[in-house]
């Protein structure tokens, strides 16, 4: 894969910094029929991998760049984060193809590097592709006119760096509110209680996912999706790990696909104590499960995979069920709506069996 790959100037030009946000590109490009740059008038689509340092999350970004090159689309790959200079080199790289393309599409409208990236652009086309539940939260955040925070931090103080970027995120709200000449969309699989006035909200269905993996062979088993809650300071480890022995062991769940945030100190604990086999997946949750094999029951906490798993399962016999979080495993440094959020995201998600809370104790 050729570093600088798509620089003669795309027509579309998406950034991603995870892999779920790659193949939710790749989703929005099927939908819209969209082609390589020499192939389609005006420059098809270029793929801008911002990369992040973490090894799990870049190897399933070069996966799934593989894939989006096997899809015959441009990607360029960018070191953003490979030292002091590495941004001031990534930006000033970008800003030609910035100023020419006609439309960006954006994983993460809360990334600091995609909110610079968007004072750059000349682009009257905006897309925000799913980049998991943080597109709930950016969506009712943008029709409520509210500064841009993520769920998880929102209700703590504004630290010294949020301060000093604030006019750039402000800027960046200001470009994500459609007016004039400019359209934005959001592509996502997620339900949306809010819709700001004016956005563009295409359904995503999964179809590329299903049009091009499976259909899964289907073990006995159960299987549990890991989440980074612990990681992100929501949940109590020792609570979590409690939790996950009871699930398992409720439900016969013999793997634990683990999260690409989650600590590895951590996964060899619950592998340790709890006796499930730990996995870490080369690729998005959603493709693992399409290809198979994947237990007919799939365990998860509240998480993006409780709404995308049943869509891209859809017509196989596996089941998705959920099990809420306990306010006590919550916490003290959780962001009061925490348990709010986790609350919804679990609560409009659809064709999953609803599970209580088990006991941790």
């Amino acid at each position: 894969m050729s570093p600088r790959a798509g620089s003669a100037g795309p027509h579309t030009l998406a950034f991603v910094e995870s892999p779920v946000q790659l193949l939710n590109v790749l989703e929005w490009a099927h939908l819209h029929a969209l082609g390589a740059p020499e192939e389609t008038p005006g420059g098809g689509l270029t793929v801008v991998v911002l990369s992040p340092n973490d090894p799990m999350t870049r190897g399933q970004l070069r996966r799934m760049a593989e894939l989006a090159r096997d899809e015959g689309y441009a990607v360029r790959w960018e070191e953003a984060r490979g030292g002091p200079g590495a941004p001031f080199h990534t930006i000033g790289g970008l800003t030609p193809l910035l100023r020419r393309a006609r439309r960006v599409v954006m994983g993460d409208p809360f990334s600091r590097y995609v909110q610079l990236l968007l004072t750059i652009t000349k682009a009257r086309e905006l897309v925000v592709v799913d980049d998991g539940t943080a597109t709930m939260e950016f969506v009712a955040q943008l029709a409520r006119g509210e500064r841009l925070v993520r769920w998880h931090r929102k209700g703590g103080r504004p630290g010294a760096r949020d301060l000093i970027f604030a006019p750039v995120s402000s800027s960046a709200r200001r470009r994500l509110t459609p007016g004039g000449k400019r359209q934005v969309e959001i592509f996502s699989s997620m339900p949306m209680d809010e819709r700001p006035e004016g956005v563009t909200v295409t359904a995503n269905d999964f179809a590329w996912t299903r049009a091009r993996f499976g259909p899964p062979r289907i073990t006995k088993g159960a299987d549990m999706v890991g989440t980074s809650l612990v990681e992100t300071g929501v949940v109590d480890g020792d609570r979590y790990l409690e939790a996950v022995r009871s699930l398992a062991k409720a439900h016969g769940a013999t793997r634990y696909f683990a999260h690409r945030r989650e600590s590895t100190d951590k996964l060899h604990r619950l592998a340790v104590e709890t006796g499930l086999e730990i996995v870490r997946p080369d690729l998005p949750l959603e493709l693992i499960a399409r290809r198979g094999p994947v237990g007919r029951t799939i365990l998860s906490f509240p998480s993006t995979v409780v709404h995308t798993l049943p869509l891209a399962l859809v017509g196989t016999e596996v089941r998705v069920a959920v099990c809420d979080i306990d306010p006590a495993w919550l916490t003290q440094n959780a962001s009061p709506r925490a348990q709010g959020f986790l609350s919804g995201v679990t609560g409009t998600a659809r064709d999953v069996t609803r599970l209580s809370a088990v006991t941790a104790a």
